[in-house]
């Protein structure tokens, strides 16, 4: 036999460990696969599937993520699904579209798609979408400021989030002037701040900032803060060291070395991977850029006097893998796309898909966008090439903004002034023609409701409130001077002080001084709370304070609220009815004492001069319409076919977002002083569809009309109901 057919015992024990080790192996693979197969169970992924129909909310699956996003293109189109909400305020766990958030602000996806968002208002919680369609809450639930296990912390108001390549999620705990984590083991620590606001660099634990909505986490783990009202950029290192790379103490627009240059509450931002910073600086209406150095430029800019200018009031921000933002903008609630060469486009928006306060973005593994719609209490998925054409004749979606139905604020019957339970006159509501001063007297529609007061009269908060937007006051010193709690605004009121311009307090207030030590502003932070009867400030030159309810393109009339002592038992009084031909002569031809037409009317133009009064008010005073249609009837009374009821085709319930509105529903000739005259004039183009959201020209009539004498009766009614009686129909004979 040969000498190497013979195995020798040292030779078989070898084979033995050989094939055991091969086995080991073999079992530990097994192992590993069913361990990676159990965490793509358990891990939510955020990709999801394009939905059948545009109201329905989307799908979430789970395909396998690719290494890396698409190529993002500019300008492809876009479609807005609904991801989770029901666009209720509220607190609800449980299916996604039934799902109900306080206040959803930020957003932030893990490695492997896990969605979490930051709820505010009276929630503090972070909240997470799962891969099976539920919403559950991961930590918090009281408003404090707590560590420790996830059923045990507490938040005050969280607003921006991050996640770090560890799978640690960072929360500015905006409330708390904090910077907390949340670690993949469950625990929640504080990285930074003490609770108190202020400003202080060093060791973390000693470290102040003054209410922080923006976080983001760098390559090496230093953590990136938009100290907001602070108007600096904060970084935390590993080592746990607070520094400054740029900012100064006091808000302004100025590019430059860190110290020198100057932000104007920058509200988020995001770090690259060369830990570059671009950073939102909201109310620069800008995107600047931070070097590592804290050299500061700007990256691109809006301009402030172009009223169609996208690039106003940006307050989310995003960036892809390929160097393209992403920004939400509160102006107009649209999702806008910047390239890297600093072009602009608007991805969303418009009367179909208008949000209401878009406050956070992140980008999924897939490369889709992900929003958060604060004061629609929803969550949004913006996916690509998959365009839908907006149709601005068409109904706003009803997944998108608030519910129709949403709960109004408890106002009890208060006012905004005092005595709260008494009357006042209301001297302007929903609707109503306005002016720019020095402008067209048609420029917009009057969006709430005004209250006479006297200069220097305080003004008191009608309802408890939290302040939930980031830029809740405005225009400081000016007659349009305003400030913003929950979805009450408060408008033409020097905000905080009282009439000797003296702080009201400085708990609710923060008064902002320049570098001479001059008041430049005031403040009001996220977070804050109010309670009804709080002074909010006094009324400034405009002899009245207008309340606005709702925000963002979803107002409503606040005469809903119902108001201690308020009544309207007057119908409206309609003034005239007449006729324009297509040149914008009028039609005055009559014929037995009937105006004669012509068979088509599509090209006349009919205008209702009418006007109302509420109970109380003086007899010059003269308010909107609520409603206004029409009814075409034969001589006899009886209808004309498709006229069985009336067609009622202005209803300012809820104001439409398309500013061209007003000059579809007011004709030439309408609003305040009009050629000298000091009498207010309404005068309505009857037919024009403005209502439910909706604006749109329209036609009177559907075909042209056989000869003969026909009726047309006007309806315009107030918000309480009353119907104008007098010179509410047309006697007219078509040839």
């Amino acid at each position: 036999m040969p000498s190497d057919s013979v195995v020798s015992p040292a030779k078989a024990r070898a084979s033995f460990r050989g094939l055991w080790l091969m086995i080991a192996g073999v079992v530990a693979l097994i192992i590993v696969v069913l361990a990676l197969l159990k965490l793509q169970r358990e891990r939510p992924v955020a990709s999801v599937e394009a939905p059948s129909a545009p109201a329905a909310a989307v799908e979430l699956a789970a395909p396998p993520a690719p290494a890396l996003p698409p190529p993002s293109e500019f300008a492809a189109a876009t479609r807005l699904d609904l991801l989770a909400g029901d666009g209720h305020a509220g607190l609800r766990d449980g299916p996604r579209a039934q799902a109900r958030f306080a206040d959803p602000y930020g957003i932030a996806v893990d490695g492997v798609g896990v969605i979490y968002i930051s709820d505010g208002g009276d929630s503090n919680r972070i909240r997470r979408l799962r891969p099976d369609g539920q919403v559950d809450s991961l930590s918090g639930g009281v408003e404090g400021f707590r560590d420790g296990p996830l059923a045990e912390a507490a938040f005050h108001t969280p607003s921006g989030l991050a996640v770090d390549a560890q799978g640690n999620l960072f929360v500015a705990d905006t409330g708390n002037h904090a910077i907390r984590k949340i670690s993949p083991q469950g625990q929640v620590s504080t990285v930074a701040g003490n609770g108190q606001p202020g400003f202080r660099d060093g060791p973390a634990e000693q470290a102040r900032f003054n209410g922080p909505l923006g976080v983001a986490v760098g390559r090496d783990g230093s953590v990136y803060v938009a100290d907001s009202y602070n108007d600096r950029i904060r970084v935390i290192s590993p080592a746990g060291q607070v520094r400054t790379l740029a900012g100064s103490a006091w808000p302004g627009d100025q590019d430059g070395p860190g110290a020198k240059a100057r932000f104007d509450t920058p509200t988020a931002l995001v770090v690259d991977e060369q830990d570059r910073v671009w950073v939102l600086d909201s109310r620069n209406d800008a995107v600047r850029l931070v070097l590592p150095d804290g050299m500061v430029s700007t990256f691109v800019r809006g301009d402030e006097e172009d009223e169609e200018e996208l690039l106003r009031r940006p307050l989310s921000l995003t960036r892809s893998h390929d160097g393209y933002l992403y920004v939400g903008v509160l102006r107009r609630g649209a999702l806008l796309q910047i390239a890297p060469d600093g072009r602009v486009h608007r991805l969303s928006g418009g009367p179909r898909a208008h949000l209401a306060r878009p406050a956070g973005l992140a980008l999924t593994p897939r490369g889709e966008l992900l929003i958060t719609d604060a004061a629609s209490f929803r969550v949004h998925r913006l996916s690509w090439g998959q365009g839908e054409p907006e149709d601005a004749s068409t109904a706003p979606r009803a997944d998108v903004g608030p519910a129709p139905d949403l709960a109004l604020p408890r106002t009890e019957g208060r006012w905004p002034l005092l005595p709260q339970h008494s009357w006042h006159e209301v001297v302007g509501t929903p609707g109503e023609v306005r002016g720019r001063r020095g402008g067209d007297a048609r420029d917009h529609l009057h969006e709430g409701l005004d209250v006479k007061g006297d200069v220097g009269e305080l003004v008191v908060a009608m309802a408890d409130a939290k302040v939930s937007s980031p830029l809740a006051n405005w225009a400081y010193g000016s007659n349009a001077e305003g400030l913003s709690l929950d979805r009450l605004s408060y408008i033409h009121i020097r905000v905080g002080r009282d009439k000797r311009g003296h702080l009201l307090n400085g708990r609710q207030f923060q008064l902002v001084l320049d570098a001479a030590g001059r008041p430049e502003r005031i403040r009001v932070r996220r977070s804050t709370r109010f309670a009804a009867g709080d002074a909010l400030g006094n009324i400034n030159p405009m002899a009245h304070v207008h309340i606005n309810l709702g925000t963002g393109g979803y107002h409503r009339n606040p005469l809903q609220l119902g108001f201690a002592g308020f009544s309207d038992q007057q119908p409206p009084l309609i003034e005239g009815i007449e006729v324009f031909d297509a040149a914008g002569r009028r039609v005055r031809q009559l014929e037995q004492g009937r105006l004669r037409l012509p068979a088509d009317w599509r090209e006349l133009q009919f205008v209702v001069d009418a006007w109302d009064q509420v109970d109380g008010n003086e007899e010059r005073r003269r308010l909107g319409l609520h409603s206004l249609g029409y009814q075409l009837l034969h001589e006899d009374g009886r209808p004309v076919a498709g006229f069985e009821q009336p067609r009622m085709t202005l209803d300012f319930s809820r104001l439409p977002v398309d500013d061209k509105a007003v000059k579809q529903a007011y004709a030439a000739r309408s609003g305040v002083t009009v050629h000298g005259s000091a009498v207010t004039r309404f005068r309505y183009q009857l037919g024009a569809q403005v209502r439910d959201g909706l604006s749109a020209p329209s036609a009177l009539l559907d075909a042209p009309l056989p000869a003969g004498d026909y009726l047309l009766r006007v309806i315009a009614r107030d918000q309480q109901g009353n119907e104008a009686q007098l010179r509410r129909d047309l006697a007219l004979r078509v040839r």
